[in-house]
């Protein structure tokens, strides 16, 4: 490109002068005078902290009791087929889970069945995901078996002259005091830190660090596990250097491993693969993924005993299963000094665990999970399900995609999963006794490597030692222009500075990534925009109904109900390691029929969202950042960047938010280029909206171009 050429391109773009005086801070603050603000007084303030109102009490009870908002709310017509075919899903594949991850808890499989009942019901009662399923979880349960099989080893001496088998059942009656000792320690800190609201801390499981305990975890857990798989007699080992310990001891036993039940658990993992390929294949004809591992346990089941595997090939069993509930029975308290540090990291990892798969349902279904509650809900499943003989729980990350992926809408599902299991534990639990380790195993390891996305420890630990609490509460102001100049300062600290008509600009003085996007978005509708949005949807629920536009309808008043109540909107989507953005609104869709629904005084058009103090965004901020834009473009609302930094546009260039090339005319150098930018191109509209249509506007499914900028 020659000289010429970039003149006459120069030439054509739209100018603006600017003449003023050169602002040093002196000059700049002899032309401000600071706002007089006066403090509330203590008085004030704790008269409206301890202030009773109907309100304050009803929040109150909505708060620590979520099932007494969305209970009477439940939408019977809509929701209960879906609850009802999510819950029977679930329930089938916790029945199998329950026992497996018994035996991870290194205690008798009916307890994994007692852990799967009374947590699930209380967690409907106080817990605020609508999707998660509660119960016993594959690290948790190893976590906790490592404690047990540390305070009450194999070869532990059983006094009182006992044989094998009676030395056995004393040796498990021990491990249970013990599992029920941390699991009612774990609950109590749980439950503290939920009152003490320290939920903040399930800001910093990013999708990046979660990731990083899976594939750990993963080799833990069925390492110890080859043992069974294998049919060898090995001790278990807990603590450091487990794996390689446990691993060690399967080779040097490998000799007299069972034929049998190593093909019964490679034939049960071979169907279970292909059960899950199918289910993927065929998953948008199907209703409901086929519980394989349902009819796993079932089949299993009926070959161990037609076939006598236990007497005649010496293939181990689940073994009894006592019919019925156990009366509540008191932990040992005294092993608290013996446990505690193991119950501080049950607690820790339980929560991270929930409420890291708790955020990633809620955003995809557009509401929030309160970190706080999520901890109390959990400290009390624990810590009253341990009087009931129950090990820690956390949520189960397969089954919980089970509970979402096959229509469930609230807790309902999971009442009704853990009525099936009450079944089995009342009536039917004789059916499973002779159901082969093996088989309950491979499908427990099937569902840990195939259905398992997330896991955190160590990256957890990391994270909350290197954020910096600065740049995870950043400030948030709403700023102004100073009239005749390009100056942009906060409006609420100067009394000459002008919010610009139908212009509402932001800045943030932080980057933006994992421990503050949320926060970020939250920030931007709670100063800009949550009066707005509402009022928007409901524009929009109006101006559907009056023309008959059912999907329109139907899809705001989902969105206007998530904004009044405060929670997220759509945001972008992970599959398969890839970001997936939503399709971002550039052109606004705001017909102008809707204008006579609006409330006065609502004639915002465009929002600046100013990066001049960003230094960077990560992935998680950037599909924030793209939820947002989708957010308000499909309310009619543009959302520009201005002041981005070359660091700035190459985050979001390398996290593909530039991927529709229209994305660039979001961004300006300024941000009085933006609100140049925005006057202009809302001149043209009006202009445009004056002028008589031409014959291409006349055709039905004509798209006027966007206007340059």
């Amino acid at each position: 490109m020659d000289h010429a050429e970039e003149n006459e391109i120069l030439a054509a773009t739209q100018r603006y002068y600017v003449e003023r005086p050169i602002f040093s801070h002196p000059v700049l603050q002899e032309r401000l005078h600071t706002k007089d603000k006066v403090p509330d007084s203590i008085a004030d303030k704790l008269k409206q902290a301890f202030t009773c109102t109907p309100k304050k009490i009803r929040n109150i009870i909505y708060m620590f009791l979520p099932i007494t908002k969305w209970l009477p709310a439940y939408k019977f017509k809509e929701y209960v087929l879906g609850d009802l075919v999510s819950g029977i899903s679930t329930g089938v594949l916790q029945l199998p889970q329950g026992l497996a991850f018994a035996m991870l808890a290194a205690v008798p499989p009916i307890f994994g069945l007692y852990s799967s009942f009374y947590p699930v019901i209380m967690y409907c009662f106080f817990g605020t995901s609508r999707h998660i399923s509660i119960g016993p979880f594959a690290v948790i349960s190893l976590m906790i078996g490592g404690v047990a099989v540390r305070l009450v080893p194999d070869d532990i001496v059983i006094p009182g002259g006992v044989n094998a088998t009676n030395g056995t059942e004393a040796r498990d009656a021990l491990r249970v005091k013990v599992a029920m000792s941390v699991t009612l320690l774990s609950g109590i800190i749980q439950f503290c830190l939920g009152v003490c609201r320290f939920g903040f801390v399930a800001i910093y499981l990013t999708e990046p660090l979660v990731r990083g305990f899976t594939t750990a975890a993963a080799v833990h857990v069925f390492t110890s596990m080859l043992k069974y798989l294998f049919g060898v007699k090995t001790k278990r080992y807990s603590g450091i250097f487990s794996v390689v310990y446990s691993t060690v001891a399967v080779l040097q036993n490998v000799k007299n491993l069972n034929v049998c039940s190593l093909g019964v658990g490679l034939m049960v993992f071979g169907l279970l693969l292909g059960g899950k390929e199918f289910n993927e294949r065929f998953k948008e004809k199907l209703p409901a993924p086929i519980p394989l591992e349902f009819f796993a346990v079932v089949m299993g089941t009926g070959i161990s005993a037609g076939f006598n595997l236990k007497e005649s090939y010496n293939v181990d069993v689940v073994g009894t299963l006592p019919l019925g509930l156990l009366p509540p029975a008191n932990p040992d308290t005294s092993l608290f000094h013996l446990v505690y540090v193991d119950a501080i990291a049950i607690a820790i990892v339980g929560f991270s665990v929930t409420i890291s798969m708790a955020k990633t349902l809620a955003n995809k279904h557009g509401y929030q999970v309160d970190g706080n509650q999520e901890l109390i809900a959990l400290g009390l499943c624990n810590s009253i399900g341990s009087l009931f003989q129950t090990f820690s729980i956390s949520c189960s990350l397969s089954r919980s995609l089970v509970q979402e992926g096959t229509g469930g809408k609230t807790q309902l599902a999971g009442c009704l999963a853990s009525l099936m299991i009450l079944l089995v534990i009342l009536a039917t639990g004789f059916l499973f006794e002779s159901l082969p380790q093996t088989i309950w195993l491979t499908t427990f390891v099937s569902s840990l490597f195939l259905g398992l996305d997330y896991g955190l420890i160590t990256a957890v630990i990391i994270a909350l030692l290197t954020v910096i609490y600065r740049t995870q509460s950043p400030s948030y102001k709403v700023l102004g222009q100073l009239p005749e100049t390009d100056v942009y300062i906060d409006i609420d600290a100067y009394e000459e500075v002008k919010e610009i008509p139908g212009i509402k600009i932001f800045q943030i003085n932080a980057p933006i990534y994992y421990a503050n996007s949320d926060l970020y978005s939250n920030a931007l509708k709670r100063k800009v925009s949550s009066v707005i949005m509402g009022a928007r949807r409901k524009a929009m629920r109006k101006y559907a109904k009056e023309v008959g536009n059912t999907n329109m309808a139907n899809a705001t008043v989902v969105k206007a109900d998530a904004v009044v109540d405060g929670e997220d909107a759509t945001k972008p989507e992970e599959e398969d390691g890839e970001v997936k953005y939503p399709p971002i609104v550039i052109k606004s869709t705001f017909p102008e029929e809707m204008q006579r629904f609006m409330p006065p005084g609502d004639n915002v058009h465009t929002v600046i969202l100013d990066f001049t103090q960003v230094n960077f965004i990560d992935s998680v901020g950037v599909k924030t950042l793209a939820g947002i834009v989708k957010e308000y473009g499909d309310v009619g609302i543009y959302v520009y960047l201005a002041g981005c930094s070359a660091q700035v546009v190459n985050d979001l260039t390398r996290n593909r938010f530039f991927e529709n090339p229209a994305l660039w005319e979001l961004l300006f150098h300024s941000i009085h280029d933006a609100v140049l930018g925005s006057q202009l191109r809302e001149a043209l509209a009006e202009q445009e909206a004056s002028a008589p249509p031409s014959q291409e506007d006349l055709e039905p499914n004509a798209t006027p171009a966007t206007p340059e900028a």
